[in-house]
């Protein structure tokens, strides 16, 4: 009996060796399979964490998906890009041409009839005359895309400058995830603008867009924060000190490029 007894001891004591010794299957979380060879993070159907970013995910309308991206860059923006996932440049910059043209197409289409009334007698000419007003149509078939795009290249550099800055505190390289930060730091436009307030006060009220409204200021700061936090892990004064520089350099680039439009507007 006592045999047997040692014997059931040993193997108790073996059993729960194993159960300690051998390390668990480690699954992809993107195919659940444990020899998964790997996947391409560059491939255009999604990141490496696509639940992160709904816009990129399978099924689902591109406006719901669009919303809920924009949603998530605003309201949750210190959660969606700390976990900034790598993947496919193509789909940010879809999301972030689409979110800009709907931004500043909504606020042309705010602001053309205040500027009616602040001018009236303008607005009168140009609804008289065909020449006046197919010129106007023009320059806003080109005005509103072309700013569209010049805020889509103003997040990119941001993204690009922020990386910058966090290299230069001896972080690694993530440029593009940098770029993906950028482009999809364009839904704060869109849920700022006055689409995006509408959107949010017929579907949740006018309390959501209050608070929204009141992260305007905010979000850019603690989403550039998050990243530098999450993704190339710095902290304290070495993340403020790369997002210093990242706002600075992508001020300075703002501003001259914005002089160049103008120039560019008057002189053409």
């Amino acid at each position: 009996m006592a045999e047997k007894s040692s014997a059931r001891r040993s193997r108790s004591h073996m059993d729960s060796a194993d159960a300690f010794d051998v390390p668990a299957a480690v699954l992809c979380a993107m195919c659940g399979q444990a020899d998964c060879p790997g996947h391409d993070l560059a491939d255009d159907q999604g990141s490496g964490v696509m639940a992160i970013v709904p816009w990129e995910r399978m099924g689902g309308s591109s406006w719901s998906r669009l919303w809920a991206t924009a949603t998530a860059t605003t309201q949750g923006a210190e959660a969606f890009f700390a976990a900034m996932p790598d993947g496919a440049l193509p789909p940010a910059v879809r999301f972030a041409i689409l979110a800009e043209v709907l931004a500043v197409g909504s606020m042309v289409a705010v602001l053309l009839p205040v500027a009616a009334l602040a001018l009236p007698n303008l607005a009168a000419q140009v609804i008289a005359d065909p020449a006046l007003r197919m010129s106007a149509i023009r320059w806003f078939a080109v005005g509103v895309p072309a700013l569209a795009l010049w805020m889509v290249a103003a997040h990119a550099t941001h993204g690009a400058a922020l990386d910058a800055g966090a290299r230069k505190q001896g972080a690694r390289p993530q440029r593009r995830r940098a770029l993906r930060f950028g482009l999809y730091a364009c839904g704060w436009d869109l849920m700022t603008g006055p689409l995006g307030a509408t959107v949010v006060l017929v579907t949740r009220g006018a309390k959501a867009m209050a608070e929204i409204a009141s992260l305007t200021m905010r979000v850019p700061g603690k989403a550039s924060l998050a990243l530098l936090t999450g993704v190339y892990g710095l902290a304290g004064e070495r993340a403020a000190r790369a997002q210093r520089t990242g706002s600075l350099v992508a001020m300075l680039l703002a501003v001259l490029s914005a002089l160049a439009m103008v120039i560019a507007f008057f002189v053409f």
